[in-house]
């Protein structure tokens, strides 16, 4: 169920933008979660903050738990095609996994050509550019044109919150050390399987996968995805619907992720430089509702929000698994 508009404004005054365990020890924030490392075992709080442009731009009301539950379906779902690093979900906002050894580079796989950030296929290709990411494209490609099977850009993962991820080329990860070419041969395997059953799934649904990114780690001698998968933070879907007609009168197809965010904000000619402009009430409203229809359409379940404020809830969900005091 999609929470009406004042309930969503309400909401998002108590909306999750950080949690404190200091009885868990060091907190590693991210642009969107709060991990703790405990042992062999790390705590995944997903939070409501929304990040594009390598930028935390605000905060969007039940955004963490569409990512963690979005995720957990994902990882049950997909199980046969790669492990992921999950291990359980105590609260709707909250994961258990086991620690990884984290390889350092962003796999990003495309099926389309699109995109308006600066590491997108589009953004370089309609510049001039032909080879990228060690691709070489044709010419007279459109923005929104389906590319003829689905390729792997990969970046490298920014240090910190405001850092930038950068292209480089799977010749490049080698040479650099960044990931052995045995590992990087598993790694491109594992990704291209998890977007194409992923593409299988949404076209059930009535929706397009067009381009995501995956992390991966290794959990013993297994090579597992972590993070996230298939969520509005880490993909980009379209309607199928609406597609080929938008196509052809050149426009925008409909979007059911943070890609109208990014429109947004480059509409502003913010593109991740200097101080963003801020989140208003109708980006952060609508922001909201794409993220739970998009959740609804891909599980077939209805959303049910989760209580706020979140921290007390989480607190008692870890406690009944033993975790925290």
């Amino acid at each position: 169920m999609i929470p009406s508009r004042d309930d969503l404004l309400c909401a998002r005054t108590h909306a999750l933008r950080a949690v404190n365990l200091p009885e868990l020890g060091e907190v590693h924030r991210g642009k969107v979660r709060d991990s703790y490392v405990l042992g062999d075992r790390r705590l995944l709080i997903t939070t409501d903050r929304l990040s594009a442009f390598d930028r935390v731009l605000g905060v969007v009301p039940y955004k963490g738990q569409v990512l963690n539950q979005l995720s957990r379906f994902w990882f049950e779902t997909l199980a046969d095609v790669v492990p992921s690093h999950m291990i359980s979900t105590p609260d709707p906002n909250v994961m258990l996994a086991h620690e990884s050894v984290t390889f350092p580079v962003e796999v990003v796989v495309r099926g389309y050509i699109t995109g308006v950030t600066t590491t997108s296929l589009w953004y370089s290709y309609q510049r001039g550019e032909r080879e990228m990411y060690g691709l070489v494209l044709p010419d007279g490609m459109r923005k929104s044109d389906a590319l003829p099977a689905p390729v792997i850009t990969p970046t490298t993962k920014g240090s910190d919150p405001g850092g930038h991820d950068e292209r480089i080329t799977p010749a490049e990860i080698v040479e650099r050390g960044l990931v052995s070419q045995a590992d990087w041969d598993a790694i491109t395997q594992a990704a291209i399987g998890l977007f194409t059953r992923g593409q299988e799934i949404c076209r059930e649904a009535g929706i397009i996968l067009v381009d995501t990114k995956y992390e991966f780690g290794r959990v013993g001698d297994r090579i597992v995805v972590i993070d996230e998968v298939h969520t509005p933070d880490s993909s980009r879907f379209w309607k199928a619907d609406t597609y080929e007609e938008r196509r052809a009168r050149g426009e925008e197809p409909e979007n059911l992720d943070k890609e109208f965010v990014r429109l947004w904000y480059a509409e502003q000619g913010y593109r991740g430089d200097g101080e963003p402009p801020l989140m208003d009430d109708d980006l952060t409203v609508a922001a909201a509702e794409r993220y739970i229809r998009l959740f609804e359409a891909i599980t077939g379940t209805p959303f049910e929000p989760a209580e706020y404020p979140a921290e007390l809830r989480i607190r008692d969900a870890l406690r009944t698994v033993g975790i925290g005091v």
